[in-house]
């Protein structure tokens, strides 16, 4: 757990107990959103509307859905580097589904999470029983997936096409007009909240998180943990692939390179420590939203991709030496 600094323990002693009980990070990722609003406010009248918050959060929706499968990895004190290309095979192994005829376009959601599921266990399997490092792991079955999908494609862009129930559940809209993106993000989210909180199979993601070896030697599954949790993170990239297929009607061979640093920032800034072990979900929540408006925001300011990246870079840097130093003295 991250210590809080002794100023501001003192100064929170006087606050009501249900304050003192706020995540400072989580706190702070809302803060940030609120004055996101209000500087995207000066730049357009609209930015406030029902309509452009709505339309925001049905964006957002696929990045909290990624950000939910890094936030699983993460709790671990792991990392998952292979998002780009498993986002990438979900989306163009579900496309590709759909030319299969009637058969193909009702398995294409599940087949192309499945291809996730399939590279997650590769990851897994690698952290967990061959004891090999997450990042040079995720690294190599990025850059495997990346070699079977030019091999499927021929080096071409797709020309499979998304199936009506993949456009169904990226672009539609279902109760009140709520998109139906956000809906998957919110039922998603709470499936995810459940697991962490109310199974064992949380705690034990979160004890691996805090110190594995203690973890093991109560008695935990911990490799099948680890194994399960990159299964789960592949599966929810992939899924992330799908939705993102169906919103652009087609699948693209880099659609999944935007998407691994802000994922990981929106971890972060929700404040998941980089370490693992300590993080709640509310704060991916509020960190996925923080992304997109601040995405919003520089692409009215017509702030170039590079620059972007680069704010990215800071933030996660940022963190780590916020949550890194606290988890040293705390320890």
């Amino acid at each position: 757990m991250v210590e809080a600094p002794a100023t501001v323990q003192r100064l929170a002693s006087g606050w009501p107990a249900w304050l003192r009980r706020v995540d400072p990070a989580i706190a702070a990722a809302f803060g940030c959103i609120l004055a996101l609003l209000l500087v995207g406010s000066l730049y357009s009248s609209s930015f406030l509307s029902p309509e452009y918050l709505l339309q925001q959060l049905k964006v957002a929706s696929f990045l909290g859905v990624i950000a939910t499968g890094a936030m699983l990895v993460i709790l671990l004190g792991q990392i998952d580097l292979s998002v780009p290309w498993v986002v990438a095979v979900g989306g163009m192994m579900s496309t590709a589904a759909t030319g299969w005829g009637p058969v193909g376009q009702a398995l294409a959601i599940p087949f192309g999470i499945a291809c996730g599921v399939t590279l997650g266990l590769v990851n897994g399997a690698g952290v967990a029983y061959l004891r090999l490092p997450s990042m040079v792991v995720t690294l190599a079955v990025n850059a495997i997936a990346q070699g079977l999908m030019v091999v499927h494609t021929g080096g071409f862009s797709p020309q499979d096409a998304s199936s009506p129930a993949m456009r169904f559940l990226a672009t539609g809209h279902g109760l009140l007009g709520i998109p139906n993106a956000l809906i998957v993000w919110a039922a998603l989210g709470a499936g995810t909240v459940f697991l962490l909180t109310r199974t064992t199979f949380g705690r034990i993601v979160y004890a691996i998180g805090n110190r594995e070896r203690a973890a093991y030697l109560s008695g935990a599954r911990t490799r099948l943990v680890v194994l399960a949790t990159f299964s789960l993170a592949g599966g929810l990239s992939a899924f992330g692939g799908v939705l993102l297929a169906g919103y652009a009607s087609k699948a693209a061979q880099a659609m999944g390179d935007p998407y691994l640093l802000p994922a990981i920032a929106s971890v972060v800034l929700g404040g998941t420590s980089i370490l693992g072990g300590r993080g709640s979900y509310i704060g991916t929540v509020a960190g996925v939203i923080l992304i997109t408006l601040l995405q919003s925001i520089l692409s009215v300011m017509q702030i170039e991709e590079w620059c972007r990246h680069v704010i990215y870079g800071v933030v996660i840097i940022g963190m780590l030496l916020v949550y890194g130093r606290g988890r040293r003295t705390g320890e």
